[in-house]
């Protein structure tokens, strides 16, 4: 086994994932400002390309669920042995170490633009006051606010997913604690499973309920869950691992190049399509976490993995930039051919804005209220 299957290494294949989740959420919002605004931007590649390239961010943040529910199990692992002996408290500090500092720098942001007025932050006042949208981000409910509501501007929209994560996680350590077992923990994630794709059912046609739900989500987290398990507590051949790396890799492609995220029709109807991209990178991580796979993916992708390490903050600062940008290209009218130029510039500034707050604010913020720099890697 390399080092990067060690419990507490780093993991190179998962931190290509994560990098090429958070190019697609990008790229799927850059696209998105244009298409709203009626820009002629929808078919300048084919078809199926143009999808798979600019319509995929839902995917791409279900794959976020999958990787993040292995992520904080297989670490939770690392730190105490066995989930049953999870210390709730330093949990919860580990977790807000890594997730608030940056959420309140946005919030604040968020709150001065609002304020100003610039009108690509303005929430509008039939949606929600700037006071609810702050309460709503801050207890993890931005997907209920949008679902009885409607959307917020897209620099607040982009935290429903926030929201399911981080409700996901003020539960577990308590469960752990709780059922004390791990084998106990199976049964409602177990539950989960099967639950999401009937929830995801209920709201096909409710948008945003369907992608935005609660139960619509965890069942990814779940997923990713019981991957670090397996990878924790089962001895797997290294040809199995290597079986589970393909056959879960070439279900998450089916998944994305042959149904439209957005598709009502066939396997989507039964929620299903979610269902088998989740467990598809579920057993792409089975082997990743078991060192197998990790090499292979780390050669030549050493700035995907670099925005795998801040994906994190790329996906919260990424909307800055994008809606920025396009409030500044319709205010001064410039002509449709310039569009790539514009797209290549909200890319790169995304990308390298997202990077630098990781670098210099959420990271070093993170290591100070965690008390340690020895720390596992997230």
């Amino acid at each position: 086994m390399t080092t990067s299957g060690l419990q507490g290494g780093r993991l190179e294949g998962v931190d290509v994932l994560r990098g090429l989740s958070v190019l697609l959420v990008t790229l799927h919002h850059i696209h998105l400002r244009y298409w709203l605004n009626d820009y002629p931007v929808n078919h300048v590649l084919p078809d199926l390309l143009n999808r798979v390239t600019f319509w995929s961010g839902y995917y791409a943040v279900i794959i976020f669920f999958v990787i993040s529910g292995f992520l904080i199990t297989r670490l939770s692992i690392a730190r105490w042995g066995q989930l049953g002996k999870v210390h709730v408290g330093r949990f919860y500090v580990m977790r807000a170490a890594r997730i608030l500092p940056c959420l309140f720098a946005l919030l604040l942001i968020l709150s001065v633009l609002h304020l100003a007025g610039a009108k690509e932050f303005m929430i509008e006042p039939e949606r929600a006051s700037l006071g609810q949208a702050l309460s709503a981000a801050l207890m993890f409910r931005i997907n209920w606010l949008e679902g009885h509501y409607g959307y917020l501007p897209g620099s607040w929209d982009i935290l429903w997913s926030l929201s399911v994560e981080e409700t996901f996680y003020l539960a577990f350590p308590l469960m752990c604690l709780l059922l004390r077992r791990e084998w106990l923990l199976l049964l409602p994630l177990g539950c989960l499973l099967v639950l999401g794709p009937l929830n995801r059912i209920w709201y096909l046609d409710q948008d945003p309920w369907g992608h935005y739900a609660y139960l619509s989500c965890m069942d990814g987290i779940a997923f990713g869950c019981l991957a670090a398990l397996a990878c924790a507590r089962l001895q797997i051949s290294k040809r199995v691992l290597l079986a589970s790396l393909i056959v879960g890799a070439i279900t998450a492609i089916l998944v994305i190049v042959g149904c439209d995220e957005d598709s009502i029709e066939g396997i989507a109807r039964y929620g299903l399509n979610v269902t088998l991209l989740e467990a598809g990178m579920a057993l792409m991580l089975v082997a990743l976490g078991s060192g197998v796979g990790n090499h292979a993916l780390s050669r030549g992708t050493g700035w995907l993995r670099l925005l795998g390490r801040a994906s994190y903050e790329i996906y919260l600062v990424h909307m800055l930039i994008v809606l920025g940008l396009i409030g500044v290209f319709k205010q001064i009218q410039r002509p449709t051919s310039e569009i790539p130029l514009w797209y290549a510039a909200m890319l790169l500034l995304s990308l390298a804005l997202g990077y630098g707050v990781f670098r210099g604010f959420s990271e070093p913020l993170n290591e100070w209220l965690r008390g340690k720099r020895s720390s596992p890697p997230r």
